[in-house]
């Protein structure tokens, strides 16, 4: 118990910054392409609270973790409301609009990977740190990659519908009332992380060990 709850204190402000700045890329991106309807809610801040769904972000990851021993993790935030007919460019916009919270995760990935060698660089190997610089890169890698899954409501879902021809992109978001639920049992069937995010995952950790190599080097 007392290790999970040392976890848990580690992962806490890696995955509060995971998802407030997620969140708050999609209403920054999309005030940016002219739909300021989460600007106007309060959700284009980096204060955590107006993100968190007190059921979704709490509750659920913590039950699970504790209940699971770690082993399952499933959790959300609040989605930033956007109304895609408000942007300049509805179908196009809508693609950057969704590619904001993702890369959000990616750039956060890459911070914590530069605090990591800055810290282990200069001697500085206390553990509690070391351990959250990790969970920072870990946490938002998962993100970066669950997000990316090609489904409606996920931001890969709208990339998708955002790319495709008129016709085949109306197909695709008519999965969004079930796209939670059809995501769901990819996951506890365990389909989407052999499929999906081991490789996407695995290539992302490659292209942040690259992009870290000259510092890491420098540093060593």
């Amino acid at each position: 118990m007392s290790d999970l709850i040392q976890t848990v204190l580690i992962y806490a402000l890696p995955v509060i910054f995971a998802i407030t700045l997620h969140e708050a890329a999609h209403g920054y991106a999309a005030l940016r392409l002219g739909d300021n309807t989460a600007s106007m809610l309060g959700r284009v801040t980096l204060n955590p609270f107006p993100h968190i769904d007190p059921l979704g972000t709490i509750l659920l990851p913590l039950l699970l973790y504790f209940s699971t021993s770690g082993a399952f993790l499933f959790g959300y935030a609040k989605p930033v409301p956007v109304r895609f007919d408000q942007l300049r460019h509805p179908k196009r916009d809508m693609v950057w609009v969704a590619l904001a919270g993702p890369g959000a995760n990616l750039v956060q990935a890459l911070i914590w990977g530069v605090l990591f060698y800055v810290l282990t660089g200069n001697g500085i190997n206390e553990r509690f740190f070391i351990e959250m610089c990790k969970a920072g890169i870990l946490t938002n890698v998962v993100m970066f990659a669950f997000n990316l899954f090609p489904l409606p409501p996920l931001d890969g879902g709208r990339i998708l519908v955002g790319v495709l021809p008129w016709r085949q992109a109306v197909l695709v978001s008519r999965v969004e009332p079930w796209g939670f639920f059809i995501v769901m049992a990819l996951v506890l069937t365990g389909l989407i992380s052999a499929w999906w995010m081991q490789p996407l995952m695995g290539l992302t950790f490659d292209f942040l060990k690259l992009i870290l190599s000259p510092l890491a080097t420098l540093l060593r």
